[in-house]
């Protein structure tokens, strides 16, 4: 299968590239400029081509999968996704973007019609969480609630901290009653139980209020991660702020000077998981240890791409297309025994 990495020069997609090269695989590297993907795809001894996203369907002709790294996804993906239906390409993205999740659902009848797979969210975004909620699911059909938690170690990349930027001036989002509604960062806390042990959280926008609805079909969810108490009151008094175009800009300039977790780190650090969902009278919960976030990235990338011809076409989650149990077949995970109460 021909594949290609669009956005090699980018912190994560220079890790998917390395170790697809480290497995044998061979794909195209790909980006808007000639003069940053072109030393990474030398180095490698692989392909590369440099065109912006308008001129993507010209190189996605002979391409059979494209995995895209060049966020922030809500301003790359849609032009991407629109290639890619039109060459017959299948479409992978590491979103953690919950309209990016959305508007890329809304493009399941196309998918289905042209025959090609979509699936937004093939990294650490959100293949744990998403796979969770699956299996949560699965122990409870009868769940009215969900929510998942996670803790990640070894620091950001600039991708990653730009779309953080960009989220901070929105604010949070929950499933409710099936309907997403938007609410201050940290409305709720609660604690986590993760393998390490327990740690107190507050509510953010994750891609899962999207995804693991689609997955599950659980109407209200709520998503975690180590939040201080003060920054929801911040969040509400700042986000008019954080929403102007001098400041955002000035964020995401000071964003992009953020250097992505070294080998060592990304070796020493890990990722955490946990969810809980319920009903009227049972609970149930599971707890996942990862790798670092980015190295699964690149491990469920590459897995995701080798599985790909096998998925129904359509827009997918990671468990609608591979299944729940996906996230166990990754490199370093670990789970706990499902508990009920």
């Amino acid at each position: 299968m021909t594949w290609m990495v669009y956005g090699a020069n980018g912190y994560t997609g220079r890790l998917i590239a390395e170790l697809a090269v480290k497995r044998g695989e061979r794909p195209i590297l790909a980006g808007r400029s000639k003069e940053k993907v072109e030393p990474i795809a030398d180095a490698l001894g692989l392909e590369h081509r440099a065109f912006d996203l308008g001129e993507a369907k010209a190189h996605l002709e002979d391409v059979d999968a494209v995995v895209h790294c060049a966020g922030p996804f809500a301003h790359t993906s849609a032009a991407m996704v629109d290639a890619c239906l039109e060459t017959r390409t299948h479409y992978l993205d590491i979103t953690g973007e919950i309209d990016v999740f959305e508007s890329i659902g809304q493009r399941d009848i196309d998918a289905r019609k042209t025959g090609i797979v979509l699936l937004p969210g093939a990294g650490f975004d959100v293949v744990p969480t998403d796979c969770l909620a699956a299996i949560l699911s699965s122990a409870l059909p009868t769940a009215t609630h969900l929510d998942l938690a996670f803790v990640v170690g070894g620091g950001a990349s600039a991708g990653t901290t730009k779309t953080s930027v960009e989220a901070a001036a929105v604010g949070g989002r929950i499933r409710e009653d099936g309907e997403l509604k938007s609410v201050r960062i940290g409305h709720r806390r609660r604690t986590a139980y993760f393998r390490s042990g327990p740690r107190e959280v507050g509510s953010i926008p994750w891609g899962d209020v999207s995804t693991a609805y689609r997955s599950t079909g659980i109407p209200n969810i709520t998503t975690f991660t180590t939040v201080p108490g003060v920054l929801g009151q911040l969040q509400q008094v700042f986000a008019p702020v954080l929403q102007t175009p001098l400041v955002q800009n000035v964020a995401k300039t000071v964003a992009g000077k953020v250097k992505g977790p070294d080998e060592r780190k990304r070796a020493n650090t890990r990722a955490e998981v946990f969810g809980e969902a319920w009903d009227a009278k049972t609970k149930v919960e599971c707890a996942i240890t990862t790798p670092n976030a980015y190295s699964l990235t690149a491990d469920s990338v590459l897995r995701a791409i080798g599985k790909i011809n096998g998925v129904a076409p359509g827009s997918h989650t990671p468990s609608s297309a591979f299944g729940a149990d996906f996230v166990r077949e990754l490199d370093g995970v670990n789970a706990s025994d499902i508990r009920f109460s």
